[in-house]
């Protein structure tokens, strides 16, 4: 049953929206913001309903301190007629909706129910675009482990996805409901991300005026992602190997252990392994932690997955920019496949959107596209006869698909089988195409230029 903490200073408030609510929620009451925050600490609650108007820590403050704590939680504030501007103004500072005195039973349970479903429907598995052989095995692997509740690490470039990657483990897993929480270590100072880890008690430093949750704790019951965790510092590495021991920790400043359950995801683009070899990581804590490694392939691998990328980056950019964007040309999404993408997905969106934000029609087309895709070098893997451009679309097609026939050949060491796998197709289909395009096995393969 979905739990909701109602937040007001007047007995007569809690308790008709206890009478209201009770039948088909768990109702959590708190007279102050002070006592909402120790409720809190012990409860997990779906929604809060705060009083703008109480004496002491106003509604505004307690929004503020709850956005910076749980930064995921829906907030509707409770308002008397004559301050509806002021719950606008709380709408801006981050809560969901408001609710007015003196309280409307059909409004009530309306607005609770339309913020519960929104709250459920945000638990579903990002969409993750492609079709290749690489990325296909990735989600084959995320599906699989998902029910596990053994650590992972995602490797890969910059910008291949291990974000969406470490969401689809979560969301695919009965902690779906639970938090997914977020930190990226890069991002915090060293002398910050202990306190952001384990968060601190009132009085642990000078700035500690009250006590703040970490992101461990914050992630209890749910799943803790940690992007770019070859950053941490070799003290911070050493405490959170403990808490993978243990599922336990201390807070900042404090003497008590708290115990806890989180699913860890770990992300990185660098060498672990090199690092744990210079001595910069961990050796035990990179054991403990790649459990289950994932590596997502950068994009330059798996180009057969860019025209579905652009697509649906066209799609989804041009609805946010309500742009009606129809398409691309073929040529134009030649370029794309033919950049080699350096920034991988990441960079391709930010292209994408780049080229809907000046362009002054409905379809993209080369002179929509900016120099440096225009000037990227001709991938490896298109045969000379295509870099010219003097042959039909069939053809065209006819010698892309002999050229990654071919390749698929020579890096399974003529094993037809294993190309079959390479491709993604069985080996009777491979038999027919080789044959459909007079691929002489092992001949034509053996003598393969270099630029295949």
């Amino acid at each position: 049953m979905p739990k909701i903490l109602v937040v007001d200073d007047e007995l007569s408030a809690r308790e008709s929206l206890r009478m209201i609510l009770s039948k088909d929620y768990k109702l959590l009451l708190a007279s102050s913001g002070q006592e909402a925050f120790q409720i809190m600490q012990k409860e997990e609650c779906d929604i809060v309903l705060l009083d703008i108007l109480m004496p002491g820590m106003d509604g505004f403050e307690i929004l503020k301190e709850m956005r910076k704590t749980y930064p995921h939680l829906t907030i509707i504030m409770i308002t008397a007629v004559d301050t509806a501007k002021a719950a606008l103004e709380a709408i801006n500072l981050g809560a969901y909706h408001y609710i007015t005195k003196p309280f409307d039973v059909h409004e009530i349970k309306s607005i609770v129910k339309k913020a519960l479903s929104e709250k459920l429907v945000s638990y579903t598995t990002p969409q993750i675009i492609g079709k290749s052989r690489e990325i296909k095995e990735v989600l084959d692997t995320v599906k699989r482990i998902s029910q596990s509740k053994a650590p992972v690490l995602i490797l890969g470039e910059s910008g291949t996805g291990k974000e969406l990657i470490a969401r689809a483990i979560h969301f695919q897993s009965p902690r779906k409901h639970k938090p997914f929480i977020v930190m990226n270590c890069a991002a915090i100072p060293d002398n910050l991300i202990e306190s952001e880890l384990f968060g601190y008690e009132k009085g642990a430093f000078t700035d500690a005026k009250e006590r703040r949750l970490g992101r461990f704790e914050l992630a209890d019951g749910g799943t803790l992602f940690m992007d770019e965790i070859a950053d941490l510092s070799p003290s911070t590495q050493a405490k959170v190997l403990r808490f993978l021991q243990f599922q336990e920790f201390m807070r900042v400043g404090g003497s008590k252990t708290i115990k806890i359950n989180v699913r860890f995801i770990a992300a990185t683009n660098k060498d672990l392994k090199k690092a744990v070899q210079d001595g910069k990581f961990r050796e035990d804590l990179y054991y403990r932690i790649k459990v289950i490694p994932i590596y997502i392939p950068p994009l330059r691998e798996r180009k057969e997955d860019i025209p579905l990328l652009v697509n649906h980056f066209i799609k989804k950019i041009s609805q946010k920019e309500k742009k009606e964007i129809k398409g691309i040309s073929k040529e134009a999404l030649d370029y794309f496949i033919r950049y080699d993408w350096p920034g991988n997905v990441r960079e391709l969106e930010n292209m994408v959107e780049r080229i809907i934000a000046f362009s002054t029609s409905d379809f993209i087309t080369e002179e929509d596209l900016p120099e440096e895709l225009k000037l990227a070098k001709p991938s490896k893997l298109i045969p000379s006869r295509l870099k010219d451009n003097k042959m039909s679309l069939l053809q065209a097609e006819k010698e892309l698909e002999r050229a990654l026939i071919m390749n698929a050949l020579k890096k399974a060491n003529f094993v037809q089988t294993k190309a079959a796998q390479i491709l993604g197709i069985s080996r009777r289909i491979l038999k027919y195409k080789m044959d459909k395009l007079n691929i002489k096995f092992p001949n034509d393969i053996k003598n393969l230029p270099n630029e295949y």
